[in-house]
């Protein structure tokens, strides 16, 4: 059997890298990069088995620690987790067995979300594919602020067995969380070129509720589903919201006191 690499980068992610590390047990070696956390994950981390190798370094954002972390491994057959994650004992069935077979660059992996006392396999959030299997040879992270993902020059299959997803602790945590990455997302919008005017913040945020409310079965999942489509739209509102304000900042300029305000609006 091919032999695979297991990485997790980590900052401050004491109340997960041990349940993390041990759904990772199928791996033959494990490497933690942790961004010089101010909690006690590196030491738990070491302590969980000799098969971890922990390495504490700045944090040089996503994509650059990412691909750290494979350049570090041993094996070529890299598996990638985040902190938040699990592996279910289905998909470690398969993650040997599919890095043996030949030609393939990598597997992306349906993902599923626990949030609000519930699995929510609906809405935009399932099955949520990611690469994580993948050969580093013929793959590596890209992307910028947000939204890393690997990239991979081959051939790309599905596995089967669930990622499992424990991204909020509740839903207060959901909204600093929404806060933090539609930020992120407004300024590579911004930086991509794309602006956002009225009928966007008008339309968008509706739209991507029935989306996720009728079309992607949130309705299925009750309450939890009517709460995550909302929230979902929420995010798409914020997002526009954002960049709007990037780009009327970009081209206004600060009014006088008692002048009258003549600048540009996207």
């Amino acid at each position: 059997m091919t032999a695979v690499t297991a990485t997790v980068i980590t900052f401050n992610e004491a109340a997960h890298i041990e349940a993390a590390l041990a759904s990772l047990a199928f791996a033959d070696e494990i490497i933690v990069v942790d961004s010089e956390s101010t909690d006690d994950t590196v030491a738990r981390a070491k302590a969980c088995s000799d098969r971890v190798k922990v390495i504490v370094r700045p944090w040089p954002g996503y994509v650059a620690q990412k691909n750290f972390a494979a350049e570090q491994a041993r094996h070529d057959w890299i598996f990638s987790l985040d902190a938040d994650e699990r592996v279910s004992g289905p998909l470690a069935d398969e993650v040997r067995a599919a890095a043996a077979a030949e030609g393939i660059a990598g597997y992306r992996i349906p993902r599923v979300t626990f949030h609000l006392g519930r699995w929510l396999r609906s809405t935009d959030w399932y099955p949520d594919y990611q690469l994580r299997l993948y050969d580093r040879r013929r793959a590596r992270w890209t992307g910028r602020l947000v939204h890393e993902s690997v990239r991979a020059d081959g051939p790309v299959e599905h596995l089967n067995g669930e990622l499992l997803h424990y991204a909020y602790r509740d839903l207060s945590h959901h909204l600093q969380s929404m806060d933090r990455y539609s930020t992120l997302a407004a300024r590579q919008m911004f930086e991509d070129g794309r602006r956002a005017a009225w009928w966007d913040l008008a339309l968008h945020p509706p739209a991507a509720f029935a989306r996720n409310y009728f079309l992607r079965g949130g309705f299925r999942d009750g309450v939890p589903g009517l709460i995550v489509s909302a929230m979902n739209a929420r995010y798409v509102g914020l997002k526009l919201a954002k960049l709007w304000e990037l780009c009327s900042a970009s081209t206004s300029t600060r009014p006088a006191p008692g002048a009258a305000d003549s600048s540009k609006r996207c």
